[in-house]
């Protein structure tokens, strides 16, 4: 009993160095796994040859119909731009909003005491840009409207240009199985000219490369292009949230509010499924009954 009891906590400790030791996203890695083992058991256990399932003109013909339609539809920039964001895909990004809060906290302390000279110092050390264009105001003594209009206008700014971005992924899973289509009328056009010259026999091969261009397209719709743009729209949510803890914070700090308030306020955004009468335990980090009173002696 004992050995088993020790057998979850080696295990906890090891998770850690899992997450680090794994640039990969894991949900990402999973997906293309099952993805190379769904493609080697279509190729391996349903043909009678592998390479019955590679045709290069209709696989040019999807990738290069694709890429041209979208140059169509979208600015250059636009399309180079997303290319990088490709990374951030296969990429694991660590979330920094435990970093943000404590920052925040500490912000709201200094300003608090009216000491800006701290404030202007951790601004410094500030990775987060949003969080350092916010607390800038408040210490310029820019009124709330403004400070909320401006970081308002900053998310609306990143969420159109987030979206925008994932929108050319789904449009490329939309042209993706219609030029597949295209690649499969091609190939029974040169199907329809081999019969008229007699020879029956070339029919089921020729009709086979035909249909292998609907096959790419639907693959590279379902399996690339698609899960692309969702994945990036799931970012896009979670750096939403981020965004408006951060600004609630900003505004709580513009109030001169509490900061055992701010804190408690800003790790509710960081409860994702949680009882509102029977929470999770109190957290070790949290200040204690003490310096929360003396806080609010101090108000």
């Amino acid at each position: 009993m004992r050995h088993g009891g020790l057998w979850p906590n080696r295990f906890t400790a090891f998770m850690p160095l899992v997450h680090r030791t794994m640039p990969m996203n894991p949900s990402t890695l999973i997906g293309i796994t099952a993805s190379v083992l769904l493609l080697a058991t279509v190729v391996l256990f349903t043909a009678q040859t592998p390479s019955s399932f590679f045709n290069f003109p209709g696989l040019a013909i999807v990738i290069t119909g694709t890429l041209a339609a979208t140059f169509i539809s979208y600015p250059m920039r636009e399309v180079v731009r997303v290319t990088r964001l490709v990374g951030l895909v296969f990429r694991r990004e660590n979330s920094r909003i435990d970093e943000d809060i404590q920052t925040l906290v500490s912000m709201a302390r200094h300003w608090f005491r009216g000491n800006i000279r701290a404030i202007e110092a951790e601004l410094e050390d500030t990775r987060n840009p949003f969080l350092r264009t916010g607390i800038s105001l408040v210490i310029a003594n820019t009124q709330d409207d403004e400070i909320h209009d401006v970081l308002r206008w900053r998310i609306a700014r990143m969420r159109a240009r987030e979206y925008a971005e994932s929108q050319i992924f789904r449009t490329m899973a939309t042209y993706a199985p219609a030029f597949g289509m295209l690649g499969t009328l091609i190939g029974l056009i040169n199907m329809l000219e081999v019969i008229n010259g007699g020879d029956l026999t070339v029919i089921g091969p020729r009709l086979a490369v035909a249909l292998m261009s609907t096959f790419y397209g639907i693959l590279l719709a379902n399996l690339l292009f698609k899960p692309i743009a969702v994945k990036l729209e799931r970012r896009t949510e979670e750096r939403l949230i981020e965004m408006h803890m951060v600004m609630e914070g900003v505004m709580l700090v513009a109030k001169r509010r509490l900061p055992s308030f701010i804190e408690d306020t800003l790790h509710s955004f960081m409860a994702e499924h949680q009882d509102e009468i029977r929470g999770p335990a109190p957290r070790t980090d949290a200040p204690d009954a003490d310096a929360r009173k003396q806080e609010e002696t101090v108000a």
